[in-house]
């Protein structure tokens, strides 16, 4: 409409071409209605009623005066119903403000107060939680409860409306809402390791383009299915549901990880793909009942957020399945970003973070904006669709990042010479000590490698002589024995004399976020003043 000379005159598709998310799980439906799009244990539920439940969901948001634009909260574990919220949402044109349920009340008030929430959907168990419930109800919170303990509904003991009930007597059919491909579709919020959560706003096309790509990328098809133990409060659990779905393939639905329940799923729904962290592969493998299952089927294993150790990735490999992948994105940038092939995942190891996928462009930055050739240590940048639209109510942030026209990571990496992304460390986590510079990344692989380390984390603490110091953390493996000067000899053995760590100190318990990331702010400042005091 723009720009009517330079088509002679034609309009553009419209809503005829539109791009949606609502639409991707509508096609599913209708070329696969009888095929099993989620199984939650022994339930199994088709794509037809999703997509009918979805729409009735919709309907519901519609006639309760929701209009698009909307911001709409969900806080919920995964669960069939949630998924069907979720759709429905979509298809109802709100803007979808997932909050993570590890969240105490005061950050997730935090983020219902800057995204200006005034309607939620909530697990009946996490309602039930008083401090919780005690914040919702402060801030006049309207909500509709997921019954998954039966302690919801206007006869149970929260008093809300129940979702399920809600369904009863709405239309099967999708409600009339415009919706464009540039539309904002939702608000995920930063994990917040070193200050307040920020809000990463995606449009309906930045999602379905990543959607688009993991599917080519990760060569899925009607007869893939995948566990389902990721959040999908997060972008990978929501982006990975949206990719098997948009393919007619399955997830089978988990709250949270069980060695167990992950393998009797892989079993019991004919799974083809496990996505885990690598604690996840180890835990697996460690397990006592692992030969009671039979998990020849799995044709691709993904792991993600960290690099894994060489001989639990050599144990993984020779005893679940061949192909091997490393996946990784951020919230800003709708995941997956890169991913790794499996036939090197045995020719090195490291944070290798793999090629970037088709969807986006990824390259190495120095400070002034220079885009560096292959080899050479920079910022990693990427530039595509998938890219965020910005940080919600925060120009400044937003500005910062996409200086120079290009995405900033904030990650310190490189590209090498066959095209795959090396990971070095966050920008912040440089250590710089006594005029070198060591990646902490580096000294927490070989901490990890240490047969009694289960967590590592390495930060630089202020030092009278050297500037920083190289400080390490960890925790040890349920069981393990050993002490922080076996572990600084372990990291002699294996570092040069500038990166073995001036400080060990073994933790009954890491600081985490509640996306299990670790906190160094934390350490940071807990021990700022250890080599101060002591000099």
């Amino acid at each position: 409409m723009h720009n009517l000379a330079a088509t002679g005159g034609v309009t553009g598709p419209g809503r005829i071409g539109r791009v949606a998310i609502g639409d991707l799980l509508k096609r599913a439906a209708r070329r696969f209605p009888d095929r099993i799009a989620l199984t939650d244990g022994g339930r199994q539920v088709t794509f037809t009623e999703l997509e009918r439940d979805a729409n009735r969901f919709a309907n519901h948001l519609v006639q309760r005066g929701l209009k698009p634009g909307e911001k709409i909260s969900t806080i919920c574990n995964n669960s069939v119903e949630f998924v069907k919220a979720l759709f429905g949402i979509h298809r109802a044109g709100l803007v979808w403000v997932p909050i993570n349920t590890m969240l105490g009340p005061a950050d997730m008030d935090y983020i219902l107060g800057h995204a200006e929430v005034r309607f939620a959907i909530i697990d009946d168990a996490l309602h039930a939680q008083a401090d919780r419930r005690a914040a919702l109800e402060a801030r006049g919170m309207e909500m509709i409860a997921i019954d998954l303990t039966g302690n919801a509904g206007n006869a149970g003991k929260t008093g809300l409306q129940e979702f399920n009930g809600l369904l009863e007597g709405q239309s099967d059919i999708e409600p009339d809402v415009e919706i464009n491909d540039r539309d904002l579709a939702m608000i995920i919020y930063t994990s917040g390791t070193t200050s307040r959560p920020k809000g990463a706003m995606h449009c309906h096309l930045a999602v379905v383009m990543a959607v688009l790509s993991n599917c080519i990328e990760m060569r899925l098809s009607r007869d893939d299915g995948i566990t389902g133990q990721f959040p999908l409060f997060h972008c990978a659990g929501h982006v990975l549901l949206l990719s098997y779905l948009s393919v007619g393939g399955r997830m089978a639905l988990m709250r949270g990880f069980d060695p167990v329940a992950c393998m009797e799923a892989i079993v019991r729904d004919k799974l083809t793909v496990f996505v885990g962290l690598s604690l996840m592969y180890q835990a697996i493998l460690d397990h006592p009942r692992r030969r009671d299952y039979d998990l020849s089927g799995l044709r691709c294993c993904i792991y993600t957020m960290a690099p894994m150790g060489k001989p639990l990735l050599e144990r993984a490999i020779a005893d679940l399945c061949p192909n091997f992948v490393l996946s990784s994105g951020q919230t800003e940038m709708y995941p997956a970003t890169t991913m790794s092939r499996p036939e090197v995942q045995l020719d090195r190891y490291g944070n290798y973070w793999g090629e970037s996928l088709i969807v986006n462009e990824t390259a190495i930055m120095d400070d002034n904006g220079n885009l560096l050739p292959r080899g050479e240590i920079g910022e990693l940048v990427h530039r595509g669709p998938n890219v965020m639209m910005g940080y919600y109510k925060d120009s400044k942030s937003t500005e910062e990042a996409r200086k120079f026209g290009w995405h900033h990571t904030g990650d310190l990496a490189l590209i090498d010479g066959n095209g795959e992304v090396l990971f070095l460390d966050r920008k912040k986590d440089m250590i710089k000590s006594g005029g070198e510079n060591v990646a902490s990344v580096k000294i927490e692989e070989t901490l990890l490698a240490h047969p009694a380390v289960q967590n590592a984390a390495v930060v630089g603490l202020p030092h009278p002589q050297w500037g920083e110091a190289v400080s390490a953390f960890v925790k040890l493996k349920p069981g393990a024995v050993a002490d922080e000067a076996g572990i600084e000899a372990h990291c002699r053995k294996h570092l040069g004399g500038f990166q073995v760590p001036k400080l060990v100190r073994i933790l009954e318990e890491m600081p985490m976020t509640a996306t299990g990331k670790l906190r160094k702010v934390e350490l940071r400042q807990q021990y700022s003043g250890h080599f101060v005091e002591r000099a």
